[in-house]
């Protein structure tokens, strides 16, 4: 049997419930995770990115357009606040999550903690104090 470590098991079932308003990607890329968010049409200085007891909460605010003199014909571009809570498990360094801007999409990236990262344990033979020596890499 593998295991596999999943700090975002539940992520699955909490993206079903999210909003439209901010479409999330979510994948790993070595020792860290990166999520993306569109945010199209909302101001940077309106985002907030904050972590609190294992959820990471992300909240923007797209203002709209003055209605003065406009007949609208189609108006799909959501407006108002929005916000996506993500409970993350054990395994990520949620102390140093860094966040970006960049053309309308926020990116946050998390490191996972090193006590998660695949290392290699090393064997001692009972009985004696010699170390044995695998030949197979951490995490193969």
């Amino acid at each position: 049997m593998v295991l596999t470590f999943d700090p975002f098991r539940d992520f699955d079932r909490l993206l079903g419930s999210g909003s439209n308003a901010m479409p999330l990607d979510l994948y790993r890329s070595g020792d860290h995770f990166v999520l993306h968010c569109d945010l199209a049409g909302v101001d940077p200085g309106s985002v907030h990115v904050g972590v609190d007891n294992r959820v990471l909460t992300i909240r923007a605010e797209r203002s709209p357009r003055p209605d003065e003199d406009l007949q609208w014909i189609r108006r799909e571009r959501l407006t108002g606040t929005f916000e996506r809570r993500i409970t993350v498990g054990d395994g990520l360094n949620l102390d140093d999550i860094s966040a970006t801007w960049q053309d309308g999409v926020l990116t946050i990236t998390i490191p996972v903690a090193e006590a998660a990262k695949p290392r290699s344990i090393p064997i001692t033979l009972a009985g004696d104090r010699r170390v044995v020596e695998s030949s197979v890499t951490a995490g193969a």
